[in-house]
């Protein structure tokens, strides 16, 4: 299973056929192993990791942080519930160490997620503090290297 899993995780597009070669088991074994990791809720989806630079050159990443007043029935879970229906909401994540709540979200521009973290997030009775930090470039995401086309010359030295 670990190895299917790994093997998903780092190209979602191979088939049922060329997982079983790899992995040295029949396809019908690969396609029950499969649909029993997605039954069981292991594997949520499919995705393809994009990047956002070359895609929307324009597009801005964010990691937001959260400090948040646990709810007394609900802990954390309520909040972040309530966080991850937003649109520009990549993903969210329980934290240890200072802030409670860590936000990824993807928005058009700065000022848009300025608007998303002072009208939406910051209007949260529960949250206390946020701190927004901007990604300014993708090196890697999900385990696959991005851009690593670019040539960075700033060290290059020129006689």
């Amino acid at each position: 299973m670990d190895r299917l899993i790994g093997l998903l995780k780092s190209n979602a597009r191979l088939s049922n056929s060329e997982l079983a070669v790899m992995l040295g088991k029949s396809e019908e074994e690969v396609k029950q192993e499969i649909e029993r990791l997605e039954n069981d809720g292991i594997i949520k989806g499919y995705t393809a990791i994009v990047d956002e630079s070359a895609y929307d050159p324009n597009s801005v990443f964010a990691l937001i942080e959260l400090k948040v007043t646990p709810q007394s029935q609900s802990g954390f879970d309520e909040i972040a519930q309530q966080i991850s229906g937003y649109e520009q909401v990549e993903a969210v994540r329980l934290m240890s160490g200072t802030y409670d709540i860590i936000v990824e979200v993807t928005g058009k521009n700065i000022r848009d997620i300025s608007l998303f973290v002072s009208q939406r997030l910051a209007t949260i009775a529960a949250v206390q503090e946020t701190t927004t930090h901007f990604g300014l470039r993708v090196y890697k995401d999900n385990g696959i290297i991005i851009g690593s086309d670019e040539k960075d010359e700033r060290g290059m030295m020129f006689p």
